[in-house]
């Protein structure tokens, strides 16, 4: 890690540098999460690396006609990133509108058709996104995984008359919502060029968070660019994997806590993983075949109350925050 001689003491005893990895809601609750230790001081530096791979709805539909990189999950990340007060609360709405109507606008959204129009304004991915997150007030950077639009590609069983012959699937939205089940995946371009910026904040944090969220399409393709990996690899800031809370059918369909582990070590066997942070409920009867892969992986496993209490499968930021609030507070160093 490259020294920061403005921060002398050691971690645990001063506001963390994060940088939070994935894409969609998952990533949306994570940053509304990590946004929340920034007010609190307990966070002082906050990036989003963002997938790029969206091939559907409004994304889609501008990625094909100006060859751009797919804004929605880049979009969602920024509103994420909005405060709490009055100016932040209208941006991230305003953000986030989908047009109705039965034009030719119908379901783009705001915040995407913004972000497409500074590109070709500025022709400048990251500028543009700064640009962005001044005017929302973002309280972080949000940074694509690369500059350049890729696509997701899965072998899948299940597909064919025979069971155990493999079919290619290719799409982000096609490969999320496989009816086989997922054996691996793949990128195309396989070594997509990546910013800077986004090596340097892998470099210089003091946690990289990956998850919760698609666990095929969203968070396992950042361990896929080889530079991305071998930042993960490379860097000293210390891992947390955030398990989803449920299968997500079509892409994850019968799977529990411990397969989404499993499935990520084998896509990134070299990544040093420091704590696994999992929902108590979720976990359920599955703790000790969790526990086991977690320590397996020489990580720690934190199981805590992060869920929404509604029985629906989503994060709740303010738990979530206090439980990454916990993490980083109780960590020593090494």
């Amino acid at each position: 890690m490259t020294p920061r001689p403005d921060r002398p003491h050691p971690a645990h005893e001063r506001a963390q540098a994060v940088v939070a990895l994935g894409g969609g809601h998952g990533l949306h609750a994570s940053l509304t999460a990590l946004r929340m230790l920034v007010d609190d001081l307990t966070v002082d530096e906050l990036t989003a690396v963002v997938t790029v791979a969206d091939n559907g709805g409004s994304s889609g539909r501008l990625r094909g006609e100006f060859g751009v990189l797919p804004p929605g999950d880049l979009r969602m990340a920024l509103a994420a990133l909005c405060g709490d007060d009055q100016w932040g609360d209208t941006w991230a709405r305003v953000l986030q509108h989908r047009f109705a109507g039965d034009g030719e606008m119908r379901g783009h959204v705001v915040g995407n058709l913004l972000i497409v129009g500074l590109w070709e304004l500025l022709g400048d991915d990251i500028d543009a996104l700064d640009w962005v997150g001044r005017l929302l007030g973002a309280k972080g950077r949000v940074l694509p995984m690369a500059l350049a639009p890729m696509d997701i590609t899965a072998e899948v069983r299940g597909l064919d008359p025979d069971p155990e012959r493999l079919v290619s699937v290719r799409g982000q939205v096609e490969v999320a919502t496989t009816d086989g089940v997922i054996v691996s995946i793949a990128l195309d371009p396989p070594d997509p060029p990546v910013t800077p910026a986004a090596l340097a904040a892998i470099d210089e944090a003091d946690w990289a968070v990956l998850g919760p969220g698609s666990w095929f399409t969203s968070v396992i393709p950042h361990l896929l660019v080889p530079q991305l990996r071998e930042a993960l690899v490379a860097t000293d800031a210390r891992v947390i994997v955030v398990l989803n809370l449920a299968e997500q059918q079509g892409e994850t369909g019968g799977f529990g806590p411990a397969d989404h582990l499993a499935v990520l070590a084998e896509h990134a066997p070299d990544l040093a993983v420091h704590t696994v942070l999992a929902d108590r409920e979720s976990v359920g009867d599955g703790i000790e075949e969790l526990r086991s892969v977690t320590q397996a992986l020489g990580a720690q496993l934190v199981v805590d109350d992060v869920a929404v209490g509604d029985g629906s499968p989503r994060h709740d930021p303010a738990l979530l925050a206090a439980a990454y609030a916990r993490i980083m507070q109780s960590a020593v160093p090494d």
